[in-house]
């Protein structure tokens, strides 16, 4: 219940532009997420590289209604794939495709992923296509299995909670496109997914040992220790090397286990956000995980 409503919240307005402008739950925020700026972002980058942490840039930012936003989201992308290269930090870049104009038109958005995918493919920079809600997921495989065929350096995100999720993996394996493997933070109705925690877990075990034993370097991006442990297990039991796939977490979430996993020579890749646009990030984050509504709440008191 506690999960529901704060996902409800998620996408209330009202609350949302109180939260925003308040100076504690500002401050807060910046646990989970770099910063408001590029430049907060990088610099975060810089403190995680040091510490042998890989990293994956995500400019906030989603549901995009107007096509002037759209562009200018794509070339707020473009920016940071120039800033990643002048800055030599070791890091990529997520998109999302509700914040490149796909509630306008697909092939606005299509134009817009084109544009940072060719900026990207330069250098060469890792481009992330996120998974949103349910309603976007056949969109997004379709263009994410389209774009792959003129840029392989473009991958894409699967859900856990989704029953379609097995078939999803399979056709991105068969094509080669690297996968990030969630469990899934949207709100989603039973008529598409699993509904109980222990449903999604075990779905999960099951793709991740389809990825790791099939798939193009796959991220495996979790902070549940127990999947972490069966990962490690499948991958040792199985000759998979630590080198063919990566770890996945969060920004300011389970920093010791991030920093336990690389200590044992696995790949860790961070997820940083940054930007303006946090609050329905945040929200779903404390969903997610209850200990980080009681980080807020302690620290928001304080």
């Amino acid at each position: 219940m506690l999960r529901d409503t704060l996902l409800y919240l998620a996408q209330n307005n009202n609350l949302r532009e109180f939260v925003i402008s308040n100076r504690a739950t500002r401050s807060v925020s910046r646990r989970f997420v770099a910063g408001e700026t590029l430049d907060d972002a990088i610099q975060a980058t810089r403190v995680l590289n040091q510490r042998g942490m890989h990293v994956s840039l995500d400019h906030l930012g989603e549901n995009v209604s107007e096509t002037r936003e759209a562009k200018a989201v794509a070339r707020d992308f473009i920016v940071s794939l120039d800033a990643i290269k002048q800055n030599s930090v070791d890091a990529n870049i997520s998109i999302k495709l509700s914040a490149m104009g796909l509630d306008i038109s697909q092939e606005l958005c299509e134009e817009n992923v084109c544009s940072i995918l060719k900026h990207a493919q330069q250098y060469p920079i890792f481009v992330r296509i996120d998974m949103e809600a349910s309603a976007y997921t056949e969109q997004t495989i379709d263009i994410t299995l389209r774009m792959h065929k003129q840029f392989e350096h473009v991958g894409t995100v699967i859900q856990s909670c989704l029953y379609r999720s097995k078939k999803d993996v399979e056709q991105l394996i068969a094509q080669g496109v690297r996968v990030r493997l969630v469990k899934g933070a949207y709100k989603e109705p039973k008529t598409v997914a699993f509904q109980n925690k222990s449903e999604v877990d075990h779905n999960y075990v099951q793709l991740m040992m389809m990825l790791l034993l099939k798939g193009n370097y796959p991220a495996i991006a979790t902070h549940d220790e127990a999947i972490i442990n069966a990962t490690c297990k499948y991958a040792r039991d199985h000759g998979i090397g630590k080198d063919a796939f990566e770890f996945q977490m969060l920004y300011g979430i389970r920093r010791n286990l991030q920093e336990k996993l690389v200590s044992q020579g696995y790949n860790m890749r961070i997820y940083v956000p940054y930007g303006s646009q946090w609050y329905p990030y945040l929200m779903r984050r404390m969903a997610e995980r209850p200990a980080n509504l009681v980080f807020v709440m302690s620290n928001a008191l304080r």
